[in-house]
This record gives C-alpha cells, structure tokens and sequence, in this order.
C-alpha cells in the first residue's frame, strides 16, 4: 500500500462532502427504484467515459471493512478493471479479491456476474448512457417530461418497428427494462443474458454516470421486466452448440474469440472468475 498516497489523498479520494452528496443522491435512488437522480459528478484521475459515475459511487461507498472486486466485460486483469482497483486500494486500506463470493461490493461494467448477488454485496455498474429514451428523444428535458408522465410510446413504437422491419427485436446490450413497474431503465450495456439477473435480486444495484451526472438503483427484491410483446417474447443470447474451452461450460455467457495460432473460432466464458473456479472444481473431483 502506498502510505504517502493515502497522507496526500483523502480517505477514498474524495473529500467528505463529495462522498455524503453521492450517498443522498443514491439513497434517493433506492428509494425510487429506477428513477434517475442527478448529482455533481466529480472530476477524478480517469477520463470520462471510463467508469467515472461507477467509480464515484464505490469511493462514497467503501469502507476499511469491505473488499472490493473490479471486472470490466466479466474479466477481472482487463486494463480499466485493474487501473480502478489499484486507485481505490492506494486511496483507502481495504482488500481486494477477484472472486465474486468474498467480495463485498463489485464495481462491474459490461457484464453482471455468473454467481448470484447475495443481500450483503453491492453491484455497482458504470453506465456510458443511463437515459433509456435517448434512442428516440435526444432533449433531455423532454424526456424528463415522458418518464414524468410515465409515456412510453415512443419506445415501445422502436421495438415494434424492429420487427417490422428485421423480424425481431435488435437491441442487444442496453434492453430497456421496467423497474417496480414504473420507470423503464437503460441496464448499463449488459448483454441480454444478464438481464434476467436484476429481476426480484437479492442484493442491491447501482448504476452511476460520470459525464452524464445521474445515479439511478435497483434494489433488493425489485421487479425488473424487459420490455417485450406477448408475440415477440424477450430472448437473451444463445449459445446452442457452443462449450467454452476452458472449463467446458455451456450455461454461461460466452466470448466469440479467435485462437492466436490456429485462427480457429473458439469459445470461453466471459466471467473468468467463474471459469476458474469451474476448472478447479473438476479437477478436485479428477
């Protein structure tokens, strides 16, 4: 640990005041689940768009008693997952872990973890772009007006003309969910298959916005229902066929990738924590 760090920094890098502001601004948003609260994102050593609003979130957060994971697109030595440990551990005396069961909160983005959240752990998920009717109304004061009103129209009009015109619905990452049956919310670009994830979860989420200055929550045991037609019911990725190479699992989000040698088209789990502990599972049981 970097001791001369933590004598020029404040505990978690942010001073007090900035962390209490992030702390109301997120209780607020447990409070009412799925609506947008904005606060005064701060200016922090990672540039914009690389997980600010998360980042906030987890050093307003963060304790001498926790111990935090980092993954960024389910890997856990990726550049931007270890860049943010390494911050958060210089500024502050916590552990930290990249297995996804002794972690107390884990700041993701991408991807939410194979292992379900327990009631004791926080999800915090950086999100590039919280406002899940920007795809149809770029004027944020009108879509302020819409999520007021609770019209929905216009995105229920894009999903339909994605049938219309492609036989399904398009949109992968980032599906438009209804939050306690209230406010739709743009998930953070999650794939499809972890959607089903935030529905009626034991532990709490949070999605924070650096650039676009919002904080918005899931909490615990919450109805989270991805928008879909009785005709056109919601799917997630499939992956029929396919067997990640590492452990051999067929359950779990997969990552297409390419052999460096062979150039074959070869599959492996995008969570590596999971697929560690999968391989060394069979080969205890070998």
């Amino acid at each position: 640990m970097d001791f001369q760090l933590l004598q020029t920094y404040n505990y978690a890098f942010l001073d007090e005041g900035s962390k209490r502001e992030i702390r109301r601004a997120a209780l607020k948003a447990v409070a009412i689940p799925g609506y947008q609260v904005p606060f005064a994102s701060r200016e922090l050593p990672i540039g914009r768009g690389w997980g600010t609003g998360g980042l906030q979130l987890t050093l307003s957060l963060i304790g001498d008693g926790d111990c935090l994971k980092v993954i960024d697109q389910g890997h856990d030595d990726s550049v931007n997952a270890v860049s943010i440990k390494k911050l958060v551990k210089a500024c502050t005396q916590i552990t930290t872990t990249t297995d996804s069961e002794q972690a107390s909160i884990i700041q993701t983005r991408h991807r939410i973890p194979e292992a379900a959240l327990r009631q004791d752990q926080i999800l915090v998920l950086q999100v590039p772009e919280p406002e899940p009717l920007r795809r149809v109304e770029p004027r944020e004061q009108e879509t302020k007006r819409l999520h007021a009103e609770m019209d929905y129209s216009s995105i229920w009009l894009r999903l339909y003309e994605d049938i219309v015109k492609w036989g399904k619905i398009t949109i992968g990452p980032d599906y438009p969910a209804m939050v306690n049956h209230r406010y739709i919310i743009n998930p953070s670009p999650i794939p499809r298959f972890d959607l089903p994830k935030l529905n009626q979860a034991e532990g709490l989420y949070l999605f924070g916005a650096g650039r676009e200055k919002k904080i918005y929550a899931v909490p615990p045991y919450t109805d989270v229902i991805p928008l879909a037609f009785e005709d056109y019911p919601f799917e997630t990725e499939h992956f029929e066929g396919c067997r990640c190479r590492l452990c051999g699992g067929t359950d779990t989000f997969l990552d297409e990738i390419y052999d460096e040698q062979t150039g074959e088209k070869v599959y492996q789990c995008s969570d590596t924590d999971n697929c560690r502990k999968r391989r060394e599972r069979r080969h205890s049981i070998e």
